[in-house]
């Protein structure tokens, strides 16, 4: 089901309340809300439409936003259950939602739709030293689950941009990765276990608690990154790993783009295996110098950011290598430290491109569009080419920044959110970059998710084999398309 942030649901020629739209669900707007609360925990149900629609929206931009029948703010696992029996019975759409930090409008709502939040599901319900894991609620903060495990000499890698902020649930639901992806992986690389409250409120359990297992279909690897379309994760079994040592960190300063893109390329080529290795164009370097004190050159078109946490001697060398293969693609100054307070701030100053991006488009009317294009290693020069090219024909501007380890670029279009022109070639940039990732073999989303933001994309991206894959297992799971419709699958 399609909806737009004024669209209205009307009740059909017999009166019931119930229509549908575009072949969507039915949508049930005289849905007998005291039933719900009935079975709901205390002060779970929201009926206030102030406080519904102030959860109406995750962070994206042109996403809409429909009007929400109620906000449940579940307590526990048998109110997530009771929602999905009701939302069943009464035909309701629901809309899974945690932090609602996303990029994608994932966690928007639809049109006469129970926004399920699962924030307060956020304990740390276990953590294994000997077997290295952790049993987690979808609630719990990344950066939250890190301090705790750091107490018990573990760690959990993926690091999303968003780690003070965003939920680990949010993270399954999208397959978040983030700046230590290169080396360690992404979510779905750590989830061991699901616990998964099914459309009609079956409460069942995916995976397995140990290290290996292949009995039956992997059912769990089929909801991380699924949206919210596919079920709701009330709890979350993780594979963990000692904790990380500390790098050494180098810093690259190039002419442009596409020596740097050189240089990773090279760099991976020769086998090395850093813990990070990041991109910021010259622009994002800019901002970043103008949002806080970092002490990073301005005269540079673009920098890399890497990290070795290879133990001794071999980090250094990890580095030393780097340094070298920099130099020979026109790197114009390269150092590197073991100092913890150097890694920090660099660090830091690459966790700053987002707010520092958001400072500077305050400045010129607001709009930021974040794009999460992956294209292969081996295609980072020839992409970052023929994004100047794209720069170059529009007024708007570009700026990048990434994960330049896997090939996951963050180019970001800039514009004045105030003006139709504006917006209107906003929105034709941030499709030439999409479409660019794909011509050369790449994905439209790389972590941030389809949502409603780029589900017209993803039929561009799928063939017809693998969207009626997605569709029949839509269907078999969700047969009611009540599950975050219209999101992602359409």
């Amino acid at each position: 089901m399609t909806t737009s942030a004024n669209s209205t649901v009307s009740a059909d020629s017999t009166g019931s309340g119930d229509s549908t739209e575009n072949g969507g669900p039915i949508v049930n707007t005289q849905a007998p809300l005291p039933e719900l609360a009935s079975v709901l925990s205390p002060d779970a149900l929201v009926t206030d439409r102030d406080v519904i629609d102030s959860y109406s929206s995750d962070k994206a931009l042109f996403c809409p936003a429909g009007a929400a029948l109620a906000l449940v703010r579940a307590a526990n696992i048998d109110d997530v259950a009771a929602v999905m029996r009701f939302a069943a019975e009464h035909r309701v759409p629901v809309v899974t939602q945690g932090a609602r930090t996303g990029l994608s409008g994932a966690a928007n709502a639809v049109d006469g739709a129970i926004l399920l939040n699962v924030a307060k599901l956020d304990a740390i319900l276990d953590i294994d030293e000997v077997d290295q894991t952790c049993r987690v609620q979808p609630g719990v903060i990344n950066q939250d689950l890190k301090h705790a495990l750091a107490e018990h000499g573990l760690s959990y890698p993926p690091d999303p941009g968003s780690v003070a902020i965003s939920t680990i649930g949010g993270n399954v639901a999208t397959n978040a990765g983030g700046m230590c992806c290169v080396k360690y992986g992404v979510t779905k690389d750590y989830v061991r276990a699901l616990t998964v409250v099914l459309a009609d409120g079956t409460v069942t359990k995916l995976g397995r608690q140990t290290a290996k297992g292949v009995a039956g279909l992997d059912l769990a690897a089929l909801f991380i990154g699924s949206e919210g379309t596919l079920g709701v994760i009330v709890e979350i079994t993780l594979g963990l790993k000692p904790l990380l040592a500390l790098p050494v960190t180098g810093v690259g300063i190039f002419p442009d783009m596409e020596s740097a893109g050189r240089t990773v390329s090279a760099y991976m080529a020769s086998g090395a295996a850093p813990s990070m290795l990041e991109l910021m164009d010259g622009a994002t370097v800019a901002m970043v110098n103008a949002y806080g004190d970092f002490g990073l050159p301005d005269e540079a078109g673009a920098l890399l950011l890497v990290q070795s946490d290879a133990p001794g001697a071999s980090g250094v060398a990890e580095l030393e290598s780097f340094q070298t293969i920099a130099e020979e693609q026109g790197a114009s100054e390269v150092f590197f430290s073991d100092d913890p307070a150097d890694s920090e701030l660099f660090v830091a100053a690459r966790r700053a491109v987002s707010p520092a991006l958001e400072k500077y488009v305050s400045t010129i009317g607001g709009g930021e569009l974040i794009d999460d294009v992956c294209v292969p290693r081996s295609r980072l020069g020839e992409f970052f080419a023929r994004l100047a090219e794209i720069d170059a024909r529009h007024t708007v501007e570009v700026s990048t920044a990434g994960h330049a380890g896997d090939g996951n670029m963050h180019p970001s279009v800039l514009f004045d959110a105030s003006d139709e022109a504006s917006v209107a070639e906003a929105k034709e940039t941030f499709a030439e970059i999409m479409q660019l990732g794909l011509d050369l073999g790449g994905t439209i989303t790389g972590e941030h998710g389809v949502g409603y933001l780029k589900r017209d994309w993803l039929v561009r991206e799928l063939d017809a084999g693998a969207r009626s894959l997605q569709d029949g297992i839509k269907t078999a799971v969700d047969p009611l398309g009540i599950l975050n419709p219209g999101k992602m699958l359409g």
